[in-house]
């Protein structure tokens, strides 16, 4: 072979070689783009959640590149590794082409799967999708019904479906085009042969730039220099929450939240040492004497005097219970909260005629939380669900002091026993009864989550009934679930908003004014305290902080004989229930729990979380901490339950490690499962 043939041999291989690192670069690039379109997307119909308008949004789609090219990287270095080597050696087959898009193509899916779920998860949790979500997966039924029952993430699925068609259509127009250029290379009139070894040099060049390709792209899966590779906080600038999440990639917070649970060191949270915070969660909460290291907040509640046989108004019978936990009913959507619609006229009615707390807070953001701090005493520990595990949890609480003291106890749900374990945990843990779907008549089931609360309370009805007239007290606990997406109103209810959202509220105050209806016309209704609360609240208005207020300030009243009226200023929280309630019953018991009984003690603070971050509050601070970032956050309180941004100060230290102690503390207790 002359000279100048085998220049030219040489010559054509390095063109396929840089025609296949442009190949995988143009669906690195493609890839890029698809992931800032649906930032794009995201910012376009949550835009108005964001709450500084003089920040400055194009910082967060810089930041947002930033961590979609750690995803673009994690998909690209199988492909570039393979294509490069390869065509480092004169290889450039079509199937390694073919390959490539099949690859991206599954991959991409899925990282566009997670950017379009995100929009509608963030507008209802103000987070990025996380690993919480796969508790969902456990029902699978369910969680189905859910998605394709709510008519507007049906758009969300559209958009994926429509992302993912044209990224596939643009990748095969790229291979072609791609295939094209290399034909064109082996079409010409040189001869074709594989360089001799004697002229490595160009071999070597094109091993050095595939190792510096791949070198890179390595770099872009660790996305920065310096120790640690790159972290959420990296997307922080300003002091907006919604611009600061909006550059996190969904597919990277998914990643990398799943990752962290399944490291051992945070598989329990490590906020101080168990001894030091022990003891500040017992000053805290008043408890002296020795501490039972297996036990280490048990103390006796004795609440003899309070027995009803002592007071004139209330007879010796022992008096029935019925907590009624609302889904996502927050604060925010009373007027007597500051809301402008009238959405919620028997809650309000109630407020004037209850023991009604205006500051109430909530122990988490999900039903489990609500359920296990409200019943059992118990705070939220972030995302963690407290009713699940390999072996059912043991609890103590109100449903098995008051099984214990003699009274028959109810659960009463919309949807399936199995969902969130809550068969399993509710009849291992003091109830009796308890009522689901699989008991409800299916032309009555609406949605993936079950019946209406119109029928709920209905059927619930009949048998408090059934169990009034054996004279034996009853217990019940009805969890609703109607403004929880997908929403189902009633074709006969006429709500008097427009919006969906407030409408769903409409019919939930109503169904608990026709319960209450109903209920007063029953002979043991005189003989009844009712605690109404919501599970946890929902994002309502503006957000005046990195955490909504609205998704944990929640309405709380109690009412019935032997509760008096009147609006509570104090703070109090979820875990509180337990204690007031048994005080206001006149019942001893032996507590484990966080809470104070509201009717003789005022709380300095309280605290609760949110999936990825905790808070301390006081009537004047609040104090918001990520463990996961370890980024803190300080705000004063404003006039109607506000926020308002500040800088750290010595103030904030007994938030900080009173928080910190408590979900210590829980974490304690949580590890010995007693």
């Amino acid at each position: 072979m002359s000279l100048k043939t085998r220049t030219f041999a040489y010559m054509k291989t390095n063109n396929r070689f840089f025609l296949s690192l442009a190949w995988v670069l143009s669906l690195h690039v493609l890839t890029l783009l698809f992931l800032s379109l649906f930032r794009l997307i995201e910012y376009t119909v949550l835009g108005g959640m964001v709450s500084d308008p003089s920040a400055s949004v194009c910082p967060a789609f810089v930041r947002g590149l930033w961590f979609d090219n750690v995803i673009a990287c994690y998909i690209s270095i199988a492909p570039l590794a393979v294509t490069l080597t390869a065509a480092a050696f004169g290889y450039a087959p079509r199937a390694i082409r073919k390959a490539t898009v099949w690859w991206y193509g599954v991959l991409g899916s899925v990282a566009f799967m997670a950017s379009a779920a995100n929009i509608p998860y963030f507008a209802y949790f103000f987070k990025n999708i996380n690993s919480s979500i796969f508790e969902w997966f456990s029902y699978a039924g369910t969680t189905a019904g859910m998605v394709t029952g709510e008519i507007s993430y049906l758009l969300y699925i559209a958009l994926f479906f429509a992302c993912v068609a044209a990224y596939a259509w643009t990748m095969t127009r790229l291979r072609r085009l791609s295939d094209k250029l290399m034909e064109n290379q082996d079409n010409n009139n040189m001869e074709r042969r594989r360089p001799r070894l004697r002229h490595a040099t160009d071999c070597i060049a094109r091993l050095i730039v595939l190792s510096a390709t791949t070198g890179l792209c390595v770099f872009g899966i660790r996305g920065r220099t310096g120790y640690n590779p790159i972290k959420i906080s990296q997307a922080y600038y300003c002091d907006d929450a919604f611009l600061n999440q909006l550059g996190i990639n969904p597919a990277f917070n998914l990643l990398t939240s799943a990752l962290d649970d399944m490291r051992k060191e945070n598989r329990e949270l490590h906020l101080m040492p168990y001894p030091e915070a022990i003891t500040l969660a017992r000053q805290s909460l008043g408890i002296s004497g020795k501490c039972d290291s297996l036990h280490v907040l048990r103390r006796y509640i004795n609440n003899s005097r309070n027995n009803p046989t002592s007071n004139q108004q209330v007879t010796s019978q022992k008096r029935n219970v019925v907590v009624i936990l609302m889904e996502s009913m927050s604060a925010n959507f009373l007027q007597t909260f500051g809301q402008q619609q009238r959405l919620t006229p028997t809650l309000d009615s109630l407020y004037n005629h209850s023991l009604a707390f205006m500051n109430c807070y909530s122990a988490g953001i999900h039903t489990n939380h609500g359920m296990t701090a409200a019943l059992y005493s118990f705070p939220a520990l972030m995302f963690r669900n407290l009713m699940k595990g390999t072996v059912t949890p043991h609890r103590d609480g109100i449903p098995t002091v008051l099984h214990n003291e003699g009274y028959h106890t109810m659960f009463f749900m919309t949807h399936e026993a199995q969902y969130d374990n809550m068969k399993a945990f509710f009849a291992t843990n003091g109830y009796d009864d308890i009522y689901s779907q699989e008991n409800y008549p299916k032309e009555e089931v609406v949605n993936s989550f079950g019946v209406s609360d119109h029928f709920l309370f209905g059927y619930a009805l009949n048998r408090l009934n059934r169990q009034a007239a054996t004279g034996k007290p009853f217990f019940a606990t009805l969890l609703t679930v109607s403004n929880h997406p997908p929403y189902v109103i009633p074709s006969w209810f006429k709500p008097k908003t427009k919006d969906k959202e407030t409408q769903i509220v409409e019919y939930a105050d109503w169904a608990i004014a026709d319960f209450l209806r109903l209920a007063r016309q029953q002979a043991w209704y005189s003989n009844t305290i009712f605690v109404i609360m919501a599970d946890h609240g929902k994002i309502v208005g503006k957000v005046s902080g990195e955490l909504p207020q609205s998704y944990n300030h929640i309405p709380l009243v109690m009412f019935g004989p032997g509760v008096p009226t009147g609006k509570v200023e104090k703070l109090a929280t979820q875990v509180d229930v337990m204690p007031t309630l048994l005080s206001l019953l006149g019942t001893s018991y032996r507590y484990d729990g966080f809470g104070v009984d509201q009717m003789t003690t005022e709380r300095p603070l309280v605290f609760y979380s949110a999936d990825n971050q905790i808070v301390a509050r006081s009537h004047d601070m609040c104090y918001i901490y990520e463990p996961k970032t370890d980024r803190s956050f300080y705000y004063r309180t404003t006039p109607h339950w506000g926020l308002q941004e500040t800088k750290p100060s010595n103030e904030f230290k007994p938030l900080r490690k009173y928080v910190f102690s408590m979900i210590q503390t829980a974490q304690y207790m949580l590890k010995r499962q007693y």
